[in-house]
Parts: C-alpha cells; structure tokens; sequence
C-alpha cells in the first residue's frame, strides 16, 4: 500500500503579516499614520514586482535585438 498524501501551506507571508500588524495598530490608536503609511507594505512589494518584471522585460527585448 503506498503513501500518496501531499500537504501544501500556504502563508500569509511576511508582508501581508506586517500590513495586518499596521492595520490593527492604528485602527486602536496606537499608532497615527496616514493610511498611505499603513498599507506601504503592499505597494512597496507591488512597486519592487514592477520594477523587477519590466527589467527582465527589457532585457528580454534587448537579448532579442542581438
């Protein structure tokens, strides 16, 4: 008989853990951030996305130039 269970997790990860932590402290005051401040997590790593795929884009049309 054989043994075929697989187990996958899936993570909140590190920034969505960091926007949650954000989000709760200043919903109960202890922080006084604007909003733009409390969600930077996530338009921090969207921003470093972006960046990362139009270079690799633009290599992509450089390397197929040559």
């Amino acid at each position: 008989m054989s043994n075929n269970s697989s187990s996958s997790s899936t993570g909140i990860g590190f920034t969505g853990l960091l926007t949650i932590v954000f989000i709760v402290l200043k919903l109960i005051g202890t922080i006084n951030w604007t909003w733009w401040w409390v969600l930077s997590p996530l338009w921090i790593s969207a921003g470093i996305t972006i960046v990362i795929l139009a270079a690799m884009f633009i290599v992509a049309l450089i390397r197929k130039d040559i």
